[in-house]
């Protein structure tokens, strides 16, 4: 009986979340690539545009990244400006909300690799703020215009370690470091006009680190930077146990009274990353959704109503290195996990 009460709590609460637009998202940012290719996304073995199979699964915002110039990077990436207004405008057509992610380079931007664009190779430090200001403004005028306009922005994508390095790298150049972010924010305001500025994220890759997080956001409150949202990566092999993901959470929502969103998560559908120890969960399709449904646990039960959502990183990239986390499988057949929210989102 008590389990039963406490399932019929979670729903409620579930619920309650849902209604008031809790983030149900997912990171599609080369699902248009994919589909140009001829890759063809299907459930129940049937034919269907990628964005349609998370609408029609509750999902409700899309994450897009933005390279300076992919062009000019290591990668054969297509998200530039016109790729990503044109899936921008996809997804808002279908009901979806977008957050932007930009990454500052040409190429991946994360804790280990933060490359500044080559065409700002030269810049000093006083140039490169005032280029990191008018790119991040021209281009989210180029949303506005295109009647694409973000609803949230994150400056800069796992940016733990500093961004456009060696200026702005950590922890030798806070003050840099402050610099540019702040010149990042300014440049999505300074976009607004007579629009309602999106909201603000800043993105860390700590989702199981406490300390760290503590540390990061500690410098970001003495900087004075303005901001709306936490974000934080989590996957487990990288950053911790689900209750270490569930303290730094609890903490981070009481500390800093900011709402929280894991804004990359993912777990493997096949053995990748526990080939020579137990994981949390099978890499099965089936521990593939279950590690889904206890981490958005999680984040509804942060205090105060704080955890407002939840992205899973690329679930729709084939041929990119990273299948293994994918919601689809290797003749684009959707997985069980598309399933995890239905039963909260359907009426």
């Amino acid at each position: 009986m008590k389990t039963l009460i406490k399932t019929i709590l979670l729903i409620l609460i579930l619920q309650k979340a849902y209604s008031q637009n809790y983030m149900i998202g997912a990171d599609l940012s080369f699902v248009k690539d994919a589909e140009d290719k001829g890759f063809v996304f299907k459930e129940n073995g049937q034919p269907k545009s990628c964005i349609e199979i998370f609408k029609d699964h509750g999902y409700n915002w899309i994450r897009l990244r933005l390279f300076h110039n992919p062009k000019l990077g290591a990668y054969n990436l297509p998200n530039n400006l016109d790729y990503t207004i044109a899936l921008a405008r996809e997804a808002k057509d279908k009901g979806f909300k977008f957050l932007l992610d930009y990454h500052y380079s040409d190429t991946w931007a994360d804790p280990g690799k933060q490359f500044t664009p080559k065409d700002w190779e030269t810049k000093t430090f006083e140039e490169l703020t005032e280029e990191v200001f008018e790119y991040t403004k021209i281009t989210m005028v180029a949303f506005k215009d295109e009647g694409v306009f973000p609803d949230m922005v994150q400056v800069g994508n796992e940016i733990s370690n500093g961004m456009l390095w060696p200026i702005g790298k950590l922890p030798d150049n806070w003050d840099n470091f402050a610099s540019l972010l702040q010149a990042g924010i300014n440049g999505v305001k300074a976009s607004c006009g007579n629009n309602p500025c999106p909201k603000i994220m800043i993105h860390i890759d700590k989702g199981g680190d406490k300390t760290f997080t503590k540390y990061f956001f500690d410098k970001i409150r003495n900087y004075k930077i303005e901001y709306d949202v936490i974000g934080q990566s989590y996957y487990p092999w990288w950053h911790g146990s689900l209750l270490d993901l569930r303290e730094c959470l609890h903490f981070a929502s009481k500390e800093y009274n900011k709402d929280i969103i894991v804004v990359e998560a993912a777990y493997n559908f096949r053995r990748q990353e526990y080939k020579d120890k137990i994981g949390p969960f099978p890499e099965t399709p089936q521990g593939q959704k279950e590690f889904l449904e206890e981490v958005n646990k999680i984040i509804l039960n942060v205090p105060n109503g704080r955890g407002i959502g939840l992205f899973w990183w690329e679930p729709a990239a084939p041929n990119r290195g990273f299948e293994s986390r994918t919601f689809f499988d290797s003749e684009g057949n959707v997985m069980p996990v598309i399933n995890v929210f239905n039963q909260y989102t359907r009426h």
